[in-house]
């Protein structure tokens, strides 16, 4: 098995395009080895729905690290393997904004799977695909909408999938941070 590097990012408001948490749960040789989170200062303004569903606020992120104080740390983990989220495409989406708000380099093509998507085909039967669906029918323990809890249960659920003789290898997908977007493959 790869090196995968499973995140999830908090958001202040509507706009989707900073982070007001993440979580990171590296996952090697069929285990979690590592994990980490942080709340972030997003430098905008938080929309009371937000709040609401993640518990953060200004006054909660007051103290914290924005994303380029935070990225000496971050980064190279996030580069270390291949990336995995559930819904993928909104925390590369997010990732990305961040990125380019802070005028932060990334190399161009990262792999990356998405847990929903797998989700699907293994478990075809169920209504939906949410990360708490999932995790109810799996028995995971989650914390939902909270990065560092949505993050090690993503990283149970490539397991749980592997378990089941799911091949991630078959769901790995090349993004691309310039157009944000999934493409073919790195040219």
């Amino acid at each position: 098995m790869e090196r995968f590097v499973a995140f999830d990012v908090e958001t202040p408001n509507a706009a989707n395009d900073r982070m007001s948490s993440i979580g990171i749960a590296v996952i090697e040789e069929g285990e979690v080895v590592y994990s980490f989170s942080s709340l972030i200062d997003p430098e905008v303004h938080f929309d009371a729905f937000n709040i609401r569903l993640t518990g953060i606020s200004e006054d909660t992120v007051r103290d914290a690290p924005n994303f380029a104080g935070l990225w000496p740390e971050i980064g190279p983990l996030l580069e270390s393997g291949i990336l995995l989220a559930h819904n993928a495409t909104f925390d590369l989406r997010v990732l990305a904004c961040c990125l380019d708000a802070y005028g932060i380099d990334m190399p161009r093509y990262l792999r990356y799977a998405c847990t929903v998507q797998m989700g699907r085909r293994c478990y075809p039967e169920l209504p939906n695909h949410r990360l708490d669906t999932l995790c109810r029918y799996r028995g995971i323990a989650l914390d939902h909408h909270r990065a560092d809890s949505d993050s090690l249960a993503c990283a149970k659920l490539l397991l749980d999938y592997e378990s089941s003789g799911l091949d991630a290898a078959e769901f790995l997908r090349c993004y691309d941070w310039w157009t944000r977007r999934t493409v073919s493959q790195a040219p």
